[in-house]
């Protein structure tokens, strides 16, 4: 891998025009045009920097220090028991390598009748003009580095599109997998629910080993009238790798979107969840990250009520060991017609170690005279008197403080309701957990 103290962006701008020709929709006029004014945006702008109000706690100079290779058409190999580790059962699923989509490791048989589950690459032919309508829509006001660079280089992602009043009653999950050191793995992913539709999504991303690597997904999610979306997002990236990973849904009238985020690996990650509510539109927001060593994880979610009567609700918790950083920015934006409104927020974080670092900031920016809001932040050590009174009953002090760091953890853990999920959720938080002594019937 080559490191510079320079800007990159023309190193990228160089990677762009040998491999233009070769990413989906090369051929498409609509496309081209989306790719080239993207790669002009982030040609100027490069990455985001802390001089970015947005980015102010999140220096991504060690991303801009690599010359990440994409490949696209190249995807590396992996073995079927490491997929079969993380693929839920009764499930569908459409499997990524290297951001290349594999029809080997997916299953997408017995879909109801209309609804289509693909890669966005086969969808530019089978339902072109929707993916011409909605690709791009939902970030179109998003001012962001990745997100351009994204669209620039997306080698392929998930397409997803639900026909009105069709409930899909088996989860769709999106696994992407990266296999090779200093790659770069840009998906694109694009889900339609149309009105009465109900779908659950599980996005999860998996590194292997200890590759260094830059994993960058960007969704656009758009939940029609009285539709229902539930998105789940499992991170587990290499301690060594990189991610990007944006979720940009649009609401329609009395549309309700969930977003459960759970986030464990990668060395520096950027979680970004924005929500844009209608009229007696729902959404509800929960994560759950942990960090540890020198990781540095970032969560920034916006949810702007744009309509009456929009209902919202947001939980995050975050645990940090040793010299990890932390970082949520939740913001809540009240547009002037969006009167009863009803919005709440609630971080909580625990930190383990003297030396680690949560920077928190809860955002209320309301217009509207007639609303209900609230936020709330906690940050926190261990209670010493609730260690002391597990102590009296015999439990010694190492086992007395994993039992109640889990318990902190437990509530985020128990709101999941795919037991398959679940269970996935609670192997991958005891593989990274930083304590030892741990039992899964503690979860």
């Amino acid at each position: 891998m080559v490191t510079q103290p320079v800007e990159n962006n023309g190193y990228y701008a160089s990677q762009y025009e040998a491999l233009v020709a070769c990413l989906p929709g090369s051929d498409l006029p609509w496309l081209r045009q989306k790719r080239d004014e993207a790669l002009a945006s982030f040609s100027a702008s490069g990455f985001p920097s802390p001089r970015e109000e947005e980015w102010r706690y999140t220096n991504v100079s060690a991303i801009e220090r690599r010359l990440f290779s994409p490949a696209p058409g190249k995807p590396g190999k992996i073995e079927r028991g490491k997929l079969d580790a993380i693929i839920l059962r009764d499930a569908y699923a459409l499997v990524f390598v290297d951001g290349i989509y594999s029809d080997e490791f997916s299953s997408t048989g017995g879909l109801p009748d209309g609804v289509l589950a693909c890669s966005i690459k086969h969808a530019m032919t089978a339902d072109g003009e929707r993916v011409k309508s909605w690709l791009g829509a939902g970030v179109e006001h998003e001012r962001n580095g990745f997100i351009s660079f994204n669209t620039a280089f997306f080698s392929d992602g998930a397409y997803i599109y639900i026909p009105s009043d069709i409930e899909v009653e088996r989860p769709i999950q999106l696994i992407y997998v990266t296999t090779q050191n200093d790659s770069l793995a840009c998906t694109r992913n694009l889900v339609v629910a149309d009105s009465g539709a109900q779908a659950v999504i599980v996005e999860t991303h998996l590194g292997l080993d200890e590759l260094s690597y830059l994993s960058a997904s960007v969704s656009e999610v758009f939940v029609g009238e009285n539709s229902i979306v539930k998105w789940n997002k499992l991170q587990c990236e290499s301690d060594r790798g990189f991610h990007f990973g944006g979720v940009y849904a649009s609401q329609q009238s009395y549309g309700r979107f969930e977003h459960n985020n759970y986030s464990f690996g990668g060395l520096l990650v950027r979680n970004e969840v924005h929500v844009e509510l209608a009229y007696a539109s729902e959404c509800n927001l929960d994560g759950l990250f942990l960090a540890t060593g020198r990781q540095h994880v970032d969560n920034h979610t916006r949810v702007n009520h744009i309509r009456p009567k929009g209902i919202s609700r947001e939980t995050y918790k975050g645990i940090l060991d040793r010299r990890a950083k932390g970082v949520f920015q939740g913001r809540i934006v009240v547009a002037e017609d969006a009167q009863k409104t009803d919005s709440a927020m609630k971080n909580r974080n625990l930190l383990l170690s003297s030396d680690a670092e949560i920077d928190t900031k809860p955002q209320l920016e309301i217009y509207a005279d007639d609303v209900k809001c609230a936020h709330g932040v906690t940050v926190g050590e261990l209670d010493e008197d609730a260690i002391f009174f597990l102590q009296t009953r015999g439990i010694d002090p190492v086992t007395a403080k994993n039992m109640l760091t889990f318990a902190f953890a437990n509530e985020m853990v128990e709101r999941i309701s795919i037991p398959c999920l679940r269970s996935l959720v609670q192997t991958h938080l005891l593989n990274r957990f930083p304590q030892t002594n741990i039992r899964t019937e503690w979860l």
